[in-house]
């Protein structure tokens, strides 16, 4: 009866695709079909041009979930970025859960200076409170509280502020990100506030990095 089911629903096309957070990723794949990736996160201090110049972020040591979700959100559109957007449209779910697993596991590889965390000044201390930062991002900046967030510290600062102000973006169809949960936060802040959260989370020691290639393929 359970099948008979399932094949009707399939039948009026009423059976959802498995989505990618739904699929275990292997990360020796996802080492095979990152092409396309490498060309910006596999350069050492790259950076992008649109919609300002900033540095690529640094994916390797990320959480594969966070990369998973970044990705879907590009596919569907939340996230605003006409480059990233075709790269994730082009992709499968399980090309992009065996992608997430790989970036997650390549911070393994990258040799990073263990260096000491910096008190914020007062005046960042303000702001990191009133933004309650760390109430997602979690110690440090460097412990999220769900794999979905992402790890922050240590990531280049002009990414996370070009992040930071394409939460705050609307009404821009090339440019904006749809979480409604930072795009609340952001709003409370001026450019210059963003920035000063940007330089400071962004100087901290992290668990992310830029691991260069060997050789493009």
């Amino acid at each position: 009866m359970k099948n008979t089911f399932v094949l009707l629903l399939a039948l009026c096309g009423f059976v959802p695709f498995a989505q990618a957070q739904d699929l275990e990723g292997n990360a020796e794949r996802g080492s095979k079909i990152n092409d396309t990736c490498i060309g910006c996160h596999g350069i050492a201090d790259y950076k992008s041009s649109f919609p300002q110049v900033y540095h690529v972020p640094a994916i390797g040591g990320q959480n594969p979930k966070y990369i998973l979700a970044a990705l879907e959100a590009y596919r569907k559109g939340d996230r605003k970025h006409p480059t990233m957007r075709a790269v994730a449209g082009s992709l499968s779910d399980q090309d992009i859960a065996d992608l997430a697993a790989y970036y997650g596991a390549e911070y393994k590889a990258a040799a990073v200076p263990e260096v000491p965390a910096l008190q914020p000044p007062a005046a960042v201390a303000d702001l990191l409170t009133r933004g309650a930062c760390a109430s997602c991002h979690g110690a440090n900046f460097a412990k999220p509280i769900d794999g979905s967030y992402p790890k922050i510290a240590g990531q280049y600062p002009d990414y996370l502020y070009a992040a930071l102000t394409a939460y705050k973006t609307v009404g821009n169809p090339m440019v904006g990100r749809g979480n409604p949960i930072m795009a609340a936060q952001v709003q409370q802040f001026s450019s210059k506030e963003l920035r000063a959260l940007a330089d400071y989370i962004g100087s901290l020691p992290g668990e992310v990095a830029t691991v260069a290639q060997s050789r493009f393929r």
